[in-house]
């Protein structure tokens, strides 16, 4: 009975360690992944996760362009299925899109087919927006663990994390200012910089958003792509 009680807290501790892994910024075990960019120039990236969804997007896309800056939006493809008008509008602002897989499962403890179907299924439904850029990928929750860096690698695709998780602390939600001031007073040369303004329970991101892209710039931060922040942009 001891030893398999001794057994079962090991399994248990391998299991939170691979799950721990899997969440982590920085590591991935197979393909190429970045998390941060170049830090020899004041050039930053604004990376928007899960969506799209309306009408947050287009005041998304609003705040963006009254600003004339540009960031990367890792989409939905069932999001793209539902809101292809708001879709399209990402690709004809000029922003870049990332895949950010078809169903937003955890994409930990899959089969290999099930991967490569919400890969290939998100691809599809971008470049139906009529959108030619690069396509890197994100993976839902950010985690990742075996099979899914396996299949990336595979496909040469690029894995895109982030540096400054900006609207991590929900607490902040409810003082856009502060949220906006932590933002811009932690942003360091090369990061890829994560907020979630078009979630509908995100309204202090939305709010936060204008001083945030001021902020930086008064910082001195060049706003870039994803791409062009790693160097990866098309010729």
């Amino acid at each position: 009975m001891r030893y398999l009680f001794i057994a079962i807290c090991i399994l248990a501790a391998a299991f939170y360690g691979l799950r721990e892994l899997a969440r982590v910024e920085s590591v991935q075990l197979f393909g190429e992944m970045r998390s941060h960019g170049p830090q020899d120039r004041p050039r930053v990236a604004l990376t928007f996760d899960d969506g799209p969804s309306q009408p947050h997007t287009t005041e998304v896309l609003a705040m963006l362009a009254e600003q004339d800056a540009v960031a990367t939006f890792f989409l939905i493809g069932e999001a793209i299925a539902k809101h292809p008008e708001a879709s399209r509008a990402i690709a004809e602002a000029g922003h870049e899109i990332g895949n950010h897989s078809y169903t937003h499962a955890r994409m930990v403890f899959r089969a290999p087919g099930f991967v490569r179907r919400e890969l290939d299924q998100t691809d599809a439904a971008i470049r139906g927006l009529g959108y030619d850029g690069p396509i890197h990928f994100r993976a839902p929750y950010g985690n990742k663990l075996f099979v899914l860096p396996w299949v990336l690698a595979r496909q040469n695709r690029l894995s895109v994390m982030w540096s400054l998780e900006g609207d991590g602390d929900l607490a902040l939600q409810k003082d856009p200012a502060a949220l906006a001031k932590h933002v811009v007073s932690q942003a360091r040369a090369g990061d890829i910089i994560l907020l979630h303004p078009m979630y509908s329970t995100r309204p202090g991101t939305r709010a936060a958003l204008p001083a945030i892209l001021t902020g930086l710039r008064d910082r001195g931060f060049e706003l870039v792509t994803v791409s062009e922040l790693l160097g990866k942009a098309p010729h």
